[in-house]
């Protein structure tokens, strides 16, 4: 009879469970094309299982959320190892002594099989902890479990309690009715449980042991069942999704626009026929589908995204689960055919004509605040442990709402307007770009053709770096340092247009194409191409990520070094000798496009530390966690009229540590940290003395030099290490 029942739940269970996953698969698939991911993890299967390996099976991300992330560590790694006792249960129904063949008797698998059946107990009651001191019923917006289906978590927790519970008393039932497989003190858990069965005779523990073993498998198949259709679908998907994120280092570029798989031609695009951006669920790719159905709702991006601690009203959190609420609610119109189409209920049709991004007088999936509120930091995606991108869809709508609706924030037409007149987001002049060049008193060549057999780096000097007042001081500064350095490096000057990234991130896809071609063309036209053995110098962490990561996309492949990484070496190298002490405190602030979006960290840190008599303090956030100073995907450019500053935040933060110096390698972050620097100065909460620069700013002041800017005690090196 157990038999009967046992296979009679497992049938049942697996056809509902499928039943489900088809149609999940069915779903995911109607997003578009994704070729690439699939090619990817095609040509590189061993850094996928390497992958698979540190972030599925090892837990990488989580465990960096110390306390709950051993939780779930404990719980994921004991249902693999209790997956034993599973295949134990089921051989129970056919024999009551079974074992596992070769392994079934060895003391050691019953004592691990014990030991995380205890561990899986510890972890959800760790769960349930933090559930309770995180409640956001009462937290509110602090809660990062603010916005997810919590009733769904509590049911699980249960079930999974059920299934240890289940699982001890049967084992201990077993031990008093002479069949359980292993010595029984090895067992410990289920010893202990049966010194308490013990005194109920054989006859209820044999009772017992078949109630216990037929209910620990109609838990475990009725959790199969509940995975599928709740959060914890992650279970299956989680591995699937990571396996096609964005490899190797960084947070990876901007996709470029594709249609039906292909990269969109501008030339050649309808309107009418391709997609554009994101403007409908289905435009998103198989992969975009499988982000919203492996979201976990942990809320980990959420605590981490700077808009949203600020008061703004973008939640990634809840951006996806809008996106995967909505896709299931119009998967009724996606799966059918166009006769099948006409018979679909009002509400489904009603949700299927629902555009994904809102407006005025227009009830969209997504409040358009919320996408334009993301500064594209990358905490979200740094911070999810199952790969979701969120950057991807949001930037996905700012594309479609840019290039299809013409509907942005009116403030960015200016930007956008001088980037396709004057190439640069300020609108100034092309001559005015190297007038920076007039106030040192040496020569900087600037190129005319092609880039002097004897000069070994471009120096991309960016948009920010050569036209903002602030910026151009750490310009002067990297130039200064080469120069005594011994180094050789041209710029371009007047030929030097903006790299495009803030049309981009801003979702004008069009003129970021067109910036980005004219730059290839002037990098291969210098020189510096790939195999030419000339490297592309870049002060500005935007310009350095698009040139170094999106311009392949477009065929323009270079090595580009950013300034903070060669100033590092040539300390290191002995051509920098920082001699003079420079007695301050000094927090240094991580540009999310230099850290999170491409992993540099250490040298900008190794040039503080090489500066005599400076006290380095980190920000409670800082390196992976970092916070953004607000003005990435080309926020610089737009006005913040809802909740807190993000740079103000960030200035508190820093304020914390009362340092003398907030040092930074960006001039975005430069601009946006000085000018919350002042508002605070302003308001009498910070010292007067407190300023904002560049790491090469700070390593110039520990280089004697003199009036004029000469080295007084350092000559340009050449090929000798200066001393």
């Amino acid at each position: 009879m157990r038999m009967i029942v046992g296979l009679v739940l497992t049938v049942a269970a697996f056809a509902v469970a499928g039943r489900r996953l088809w149609w999940l698969k069915r779903l995911a698939f109607s997003g578009q094309p994704a070729p690439e991911r699939l090619e990817y993890a095609r040509s590189h299967p061993g850094r996928e299982a390497e992958t698979q390996l540190t972030e599925v099976v090892g837990q990488r991300k989580l465990l960096q959320w110390t306390v709950p992330g051993m939780a779930h560590a404990a719980t994921f790694w004991g249902f693999l190892v209790l997956l034993l006792t599973i295949i134990e249960a089921y051989g129970a129904l056919f024999q009551r002594d079974f074992a596992i063949p070769v392994i079934g008797h060895w003391a050691v698998v019953g004592f691990i099989e014990d030991l995380f059946a205890v561990g899986v107990l510890c972890g959800i009651s760790t769960f349930t902890v933090i559930r309770f001191r995180e409640n956001p019923h009462k937290e509110g917006r602090r809660s990062r479990f603010f916005g997810s289906h919590t009733r769904a978590a509590w049911v699980v927790l249960a079930m999974i309690a059920l299934v240890i519970i289940t699982l001890l008393v049967y084992r201990g039932a077993q031990q008093n009715t002479g069949v359980f497989p292993y010595p029984h003190a090895w067992a410990f858990a289920s010893w202990a449980v049966a010194q308490v069965l013990h005194p109920l005779g054989y006859g209820v523990n044999a009772v017992l042991e078949v109630v216990f073993i037929l209910a620990q498998l109609a838990v475990v198949l009725a959790f199969l069942v509940v995975v599928t259709y709740s959060k914890h679908l992650h279970i299956f998907l989680a591995p699937v999704n990571v396996m096609f994120a964005r490899r190797p280092d960084g947070l990876g570029p901007l996709e470029p626009m594709r249609s039906g798989g292909k990269v969109l031609d501008f030339e050649e695009a309808d309107p009418d026929t391709d997609v554009f951006g994101i403007g409908k669920v289905e435009d998103l790719t198989w992969k975009g589908m499988l982000d919203l159905g492996t979201c976990t709702e942990c809320g980990r991006c959420q605590s981490q995204c700077p808009a949203w601690a600020t008061g703004k009203p973008l939640s990634p959190k809840q951006l996806i689960l809008d996106l995967r609420d909505h896709a299931f609610a119009k998967a009724p119109w996606l799966l059918a055919t166009e006769e099948e189409r006409v018979t679909l209920s009002a509400d489904v049709l009603a949700e299927a004509e629902r555009p994904l991004v809102g407006g005025p007088d227009v009830n969209g999936v997504i409040d358009p605040e919320v996408i334009w509120a993301c500064t594209n930091c990358g905490a979200c995606v740094n911070e999810c442990p199952v790969d979701i991108e969120h950057i991807d869809h949001i930037n996905g709508m700012r594309r479609h709402q840019v290039l299809i609706e013409s509907a942005f924030p009116a403030e960015a037409t200016t930007m956008l307007n001088n980037l396709e007149r004057r190439g640069n987001p300020w609108g100034m002049a092309e001559d005015k770009r190297a007038e920076w060049i007039t106030e040192l008193d040496f020569e900087v060549p600037v190129l005319d053709g092609t880039i002097p057999a004897d000069t070994e780096y471009l120096y991309w000097v960016g948009c920010a770096g050569a036209l903002d007042d602030r910026a151009k001081k750490a310009t002067k500064a990297i130039a200064e340092l080469l120069h005594v350095a011994g180094v050789k490096f041209a710029v371009l000057g007047p030929a030097e247009a903006c790299t495009g990234d803030p049309a981009r991130r801003l979702g004008n896809e069009f003129v970021y194409g067109m910036l980005a071609a004219q730059n290839i063309e002037t990098l291969n036209d210098a020189g510096v191409g790939a195999g030419t053995g000339k490297k592309v110098i870049a002060s500005c962490p935007h310009c350095f990520n698009t040139i170094s990561r999106e311009y392949p996309q477009l065929g323009g492949t270079y090595e580009v070094i950013h300034h903070t990484q060669l100033l590092a070496r040539l300390v290191a190298d002995g051509k920098l000798t920082p001699v003079t002490a420079v007695e301050e405190k000094i927090t240094y602030h991580d540009p999310c496009f230099l850290g999170r979006h491409n992993k540099i960290y250490t040298p900008p840190r190794e040039i503080i530390d090489a500066v005599p008599g400076t006290t380095a303090e980190e920000m409670h956030r800082c390196k992976g966690k970092g916070f953004c100073c607000g003005a990435g995907g080309a926020r610089m450019w737009l006005e913040e009229r809802t909740g807190k500053r993000i740079n103000e935040e960030r200035i508190d933060e820093a304020l914390a540590l009362d340092p003398d110096t907030i040092s930074t390698a960006c001039p975005y972050c430069m601009v946006m940290l000085g000018d919350a620097v002042n508002a605070k100065k302003a308001a009498g909460q910070a010292k007067q003395t407190l300023e904002v620069i560049d790491v090469a700013q700070l390593l110039v002041r520990a280089i004697k030099l003199r009036e004029g800017g000469a080295a007084a005690d350092q000559q340009p090196a050449g090929d000798t290490p200066v001393k």
